[in-house]
C-alpha cells in the first residue's frame, strides 16, 4: 500500500500565486477596442489623448470664424456708435412720387457726404422701350450735409443740374478770399423747395417695424429688409 505525501503549504502558495499571476497580467494586458467602440476611450471610459503634444499649441487652437465682406465685426454689419447709440444708417435717393432710387446701408456715424457717389452710382431706372436704363437724374436736390467741393466737382463732371444750400463757414471762407474766392454757386429756391420729397420717402420706409428698429442682425439682411419696403413703396404707388 503505497502512501502519498500531501503539498506542503509553500507548494500551495506557489501554486496559487501562478494563478493569480497569469490572471494579473491579463488584466493589465492591453488589448485591440471592440469593433463599434471609440478607439480614442479606453476599457474605463475615460478619455485618453492622442495625437501631437501641447508643444504645439496652434494646431489645438480653434480656427477663426471668417469676417463678411466689408472689414468684418459690426462696421461691416452697418452698426456703429453715433449720438444716437448703436445704430444703423441707410442713404437713399428718391423721386419727384417719394419713391427710393437706391439704397447703401452704413454705420450710424457715417457722414451722409461719404455715401453720395455711391448713392447715384447705384440709380437704375428701367425705360419704357429698349435700351439700357438711365444712370444719370436730370437734377439733384440736396442739403447743406453735401455742400463740399467733392461732391459739386463730382456733379459737374457728369453735367447734372444741382440745387445744394452753401454752408455758412463755406461762404465765410469765400468772401475772404475777396476776388480769388469766385462766384457763389447757383441755388434755386423754388427747387429747394421740393427737397422734401426724399423725407417723405424715408418717412414712408419707417412706417415698417423692421426698417425702423432693426431686429437684423447681419447688415445685407437688414438692406433686404429695406429693399423690401422699397417695392412695396413702388406697388403702392
Amino acid at each position: 500500500m503505497g502512501t502519498s505525501a500531501a503539498a506542503g503549504p509553500g507548494r500551495r502558495r506557489r501554486r496559487w500565486r501562478n494563478r493569480l499571476g497569469h490572471l494579473g497580467r491579463f488584466h493589465h494586458r492591453a488589448g485591440s477596442p471592440a469593433r463599434g467602440r471609440c478607439p480614442h476611450r479606453s476599457a474605463t471610459g475615460t478619455r485618453v489623448k492622442v495625437g501631437r503634444s501641447s508643444r504645439t499649441p496652434e494646431r489645438n487652437a480653434l480656427a477663426k470664424p471668417s469676417f463678411p465682406p466689408g472689414g468684418g465685426g459690426a462696421g461691416g454689419e452697418g452698426l456703429g456708435r453715433s449720438r444716437g447709440g448703436f445704430t444703423s444708417k441707410f442713404h437713399l435717393s428718391a423721386d419727384g412720387r417719394c419713391r427710393p432710387l437706391s439704397l447703401v446701408v452704413t454705420p450710424g456715424q457715417r457722414a451722409d457726404c461719404t455715401q453720395f457717389q455711391t448713392v447715384l452710382a447705384k440709380i437704375r431706372v428701367p425705360r419704357v422701350g429698349p435700351g439700357r436704363p438711365r444712370t444719370k437724374p436730370d437734377s439733384i436736390t440736396a442739403d447743406k450735409g453735401y455742400s463740399n467741393g467733392p461732391c459739386r466737382e463730382y456733379l459737374r463732371r457728369r453735367d447734372i443740374r444741382r440745387t445744394i444750400p452753401e454752408k455758412t463757414d463755406s461762404q465765410a471762407a469765400r468772401l475772404r478770399k475777396g476776388p480769388r474766392g469766385g462766384r457763389p454757386p447757383g441755388f434755386d429756391e423754388e427747387r429747394y423747395k421740393k427737397r422734401n420729397t426724399v423725407e417723405r420717402a424715408i418717412n414712408r420706409l419707417k412706417q415698417s417695424r423692421a426698417v425702423a428698429t432693426r431686429y437684423d442682425k447681419r447688415g445685407y439682411v437688414f438692406l433686404g429688409t429695406v429693399t423690401v419696403a422699397s417695392l412695396a413703396i413702388w406697388l403702392r404707388s
